[in-house]
């Protein structure tokens, strides 16, 4: 795994670049989250093929539990993919609630993330 660094504005952000899967569980969004925050990051990207496709499944709760981890750290995210292929009803309402706020954002490129963290 690498981790890219953007500097945008006064923030230290960081993207997880990879080919692998790096969110399965809540402890590894921990993991991810305290090791980032650690190392003084401001807010982290991560694309939707780095995380375990139960994520997208609500039924789990993996996102639930995995989210929680990052707004109670205050740590934004910004998850990268084409949400499109997703067919749930309740994903796509989580995902435009998300949207609403600054905390966790679904994005559909890394240029869209980025300006999305310019406006924190």
């Amino acid at each position: 795994m690498k981790i890219e660094t953007y500097p945008i504005n006064n923030l230290k952000i960081a993207e997880i670049v990879t080919n692998k899967v790096v969110l399965s569980t809540p402890e590894e969004g921990l993991d991810l989250l305290g090791n980032l925050y650690y190392q003084g990051f401001d807010g982290i990207m991560i694309c939707e093929q780095n995380i375990t496709p139960a994520f997208f499944d609500l039924k789990t709760t993996i996102a639930g539990e995995i989210l929680q981890k990052f707004a109670q750290y205050r740590m934004p995210l910004i998850i990268i993919g084409d949400f499109s292929a997703f067919s749930s009803k309740s994903l796509q309402d989580f995902i435009y609630e998300s949207n609403t706020g600054r905390q966790v954002n679904f994005l559909s490129s890394r240029s869209e993330a980025i300006q999305a963290f310019s406006r924190l």
